[in-house]
């Protein structure tokens, strides 16, 4: 098992979801992009309890690029302030060198 990164974020609606994800796929920021079903999110806002429905999106990536995936998906986002988490995951070798190969990292030494 080796280490790669999920980036996840959530999205007010499936045009700037998937829109973001084929910016940072071309760019190749991230291997893949799992955009999932809507969820209800509760949250406090400006002082307020605000209710939403909002689309999860996972972005698979390499951890050297986390950061810099987070970063060009804030810039993109509509949101004052998006929902952006990194979650160091372990996943089989061969999932961790096609992340690597799709994305502008080097293969991991296996």
């Amino acid at each position: 098992m080796t280490d790669i990164a999920i980036v996840r974020v959530t999205f007010a609606d499936w045009t700037e979801a998937e829109r973001i994800a084929e910016v940072v796929i071309d760019e190749q920021l991230a291997a893949c992009v799992n955009v999932e079903h809507r969820c209800r999110s509760i949250y406090r806002w400006q002082g307020k309890v605000e209710r939403s429905v909002e689309l999860p999106a996972l972005f698979k990536t390499t951890l050297a690029l986390a950061q810099p995936l987070a970063d060009r998906i804030a810039a993109l986002h509509g949101h004052d302030l998006p929902a952006i988490e990194i979650w160091p995951v372990a996943v089989a070798v061969e999932i961790a060198d096609w992340v690597a190969t799709e994305t502008d990292a080097r293969p991991s030494d296996a």
